[in-house]
């Protein structure tokens, strides 16, 4: 695939002040080791904690985090992860679709291609009560191994995809940089939907006069929005990093994206060591703002409130982070 980015010119970024002010709030929790890379994370009402591994792991914790077991392994690279109604979880998995992971260790797959092409980057879900799920479908053109590739080219090729209990997978919205999160309102009037590469979370109406249509729930956020959920009323978004002026700037030159890409590792921008979790109301009113500036939580992009706890994802991080609410 040739890199053929385009020109984007995203908006002043907001500063680390007022409602997202910089705090050390998240600096608190403790860490439970699970190997690398716990992308995202969900927890059962047992409370019993299941995620995702860089090695394709699905590792579940006991409540308390003493100890863990490897429920499955998927052969992929798993990012979001949800429970499944019928027991057991499903699995966004990067490289090998919509997987349902019964709780006997089995691999079922769900989904591995849309109107006869491959799902090429699988990334988040949130399952209706009617057993349809939502899932996020990150790019078109770029896998995970190339995700910033993805962002910096601004091809605009995620997408929300829904699959149906029939097992039809439809396209419900397109045209978004690196579609991301996705968490369903309370009522499931909405879904929500992370645009990484834009800091949006867009909407989508599943009922009301507004069913079928789509609009930005939220604009210009602090920093890269990764992998969302809600509970009890509360959209909590996990914040992969905050932004960088320079990156910004370079969004509308194409042709410094091409020279930037083309540089040794060693020499690209690299993200900041930086926590950031942020919790909104319906409206998207800012109600929490945890940050740990420090970078011992870093890399944030999976968050779940249960049992009176956050329980934090890393895509890069050896650990889960748990906070006490």
């Amino acid at each position: 695939m040739q890199f053929s980015p385009v020109a984007w010119t995203p908006e002043k970024h907001p500063k680390l002040e007022g409602v997202f002010a910089v705090n050390q709030d998240l600096a608190k929790a403790e860490f439970w080791p699970s190997g690398n890379g716990p992308e995202d994370v969900v927890v059962d009402a047992e409370g019993f904690v299941y995620t995702g591994l860089q090695n394709g792991d699905i590792r579940c914790f006991t409540p308390d985090g003493s100890a863990s077991e490897v429920l499955a392994n998927t052969g992929g690279r798993p990012l979001g992860i949800e429970l499944y109604p019928e027991g057991g979880v499903l699995v966004c998995d990067a490289f090998r679709g919509l997987l349902h992971v019964t709780s006997d260790g089995e691999i079922r797959s769900l989904a591995e291609q849309v109107n006869g092409s491959k799902l090429l980057l699988t990334n988040n879900a949130a399952i209706a009560a009617d057993g349809r799920i939502f899932f996020s479908d990150s790019s078109q053109r770029w896998d995970l191994d190339n995700f910033t590739a993805d962002l910096l080219e601004q091809r605009t090729t995620g997408r929300l995809l829904v699959h149906h209990p029939n097992g039809e997978v439809e396209e419900l919205m397109s045209a978004m940089n690196f579609a991301n999160g996705v968490a369903l309102a309370p009522d499931e009037s909405f879904v929500l939907v992370a645009e990484t590469g834009r800091f949006a979370i867009h909407r989508y109406w599943l009922s009301g006069p507004k069913a079928g249509t789509r609009d930005i729930w939220l604009s210009n956020l602090p920093g890269f929005p990764d992998n969302l959920s809600q509970s009890d009323g509360i959209v909590w978004c996990a914040i992969a990093r905050p932004r960088d002026a320079m990156m910004d700037s370079l969004q509308s030159k194409p042709f410094l994206k091409k020279v930037v890409t083309k540089l040794p590792e060693f020499l690209q921008p690299a993200p900041s060591r930086h926590g950031f979790i942020i919790g909104f109301d319906l409206e998207g009113n800012v109600v929490h703002n945890l940050q740990d500036a420090s970078g011992s939580v870093a890399a944030t992009t999976g968050v779940r409130a249960a049992h009176g706890r956050l329980y934090i994802g890393s895509i890069s991080e050896p650990t889960l982070a748990v906070l006490e609410l």
